[in-house]
């Protein structure tokens, strides 16, 4: 739920986060224009997030400290689904040779909880921490199958169906249907629907209550996977992966 009176000094602060976030190091004039801010807010915020590590200075530039790499690693290492499942994460890389990871969901995004390349894995846009749409891969794709439908839509409703490539669902009937095909086969997968040229597999990991904690899968270029890799061992491994993931966690 929306807070119904945010605190403005914190929503400013955010902001500027984040926009440190897109541009990159940024010096106080420029981010000023950007956010709507005069010099001397920006500068006052700037100073307080430098003094707690949040931001570091280099001359007259300011960019994002590694604070929020502390912040991010602890919260991530206090998650029982992350201890259990990163030994499944690394092992799956390296039977396949391919890229593996784990998504979870967040106000209705997925944001990867880790990754793991294998020996030939190719090197991808994504990293632990990345937020992405939930119906743009397959390991959303998986998460969306099991929650309820009403929540499925409100989803939908907040962040959209935008198409990242011409692969990927663009309306509420593509992905209800997309998602019926994921609940037959007991896996979803993406066919360049985020990224063009990859194909993914997913499998979801579920707790004792059948409530989805989130999903693991393997990516990795179409041209080394054919479909009967896809649907076959691959899709074999990555089950068995997250069967694996199930039972630490549950027993």
């Amino acid at each position: 739920m929306d807070a119904k009176h945010p605190v403005r000094t914190t929503e400013k602060t955010l902001t500027l986060i984040e926009t440190l976030m897109e541009r990159g190091p940024s010096g106080v004039t420029e981010l000023a224009d950007e956010v709507g801010m005069g010099k001397s807010a920006v500068h006052n915020h700037l100073t307080t997030l430098r003094k707690h590590g949040y931001v570091i200075q280099t001359d007259d530039e300011y960019q994002i400290g590694l604070k929020f790499l502390e912040v991010g690693g602890a919260t991530r290492k206090s998650m029982e689904l992350y201890q259990v499942a990163e030994p499944e994460v690394k092992s799956l890389a390296d039977e396949t040779g391919e890229l593996a990871n784990m998504l979870v969901e967040e106000q209705g995004l997925g944001v990867y909880l880790m990754r793991s390349k294998g020996q030939a894995a190719v090197d991808l846009d994504t990293y632990a921490g990345l937020r992405t749409h939930l119906h743009t891969t397959a390991l959303g794709k998986a998460i969306l199958t099991h929650l309820p439908e009403a929540r499925v839509n409100e989803i939908v409703e907040r962040h959209g169906l935008d198409r990242k490539t011409p692969n990927s669902i663009g309306t509420r009937e593509e992905l209800f249907e997309a998602l019926d095909g994921v609940r037959e086969r007991g896996y979803a997968i993406d066919d360049g629907e985020r990224l063009e040229g990859l194909r993914c597999i997913a499998a979801p990991v579920k707790d004792s209550a059948d409530d989805v904690l989130g999903a693991i899968s393997v990516s990795a270029p179409a041209s080394r996977v054919s479909d009967e890799e896809l649907h076959g061992d691959l899709a074999e491994r990555v089950l068995s992966a997250a069967n694996v993931i199930e039972l630490n966690i549950n027993y």
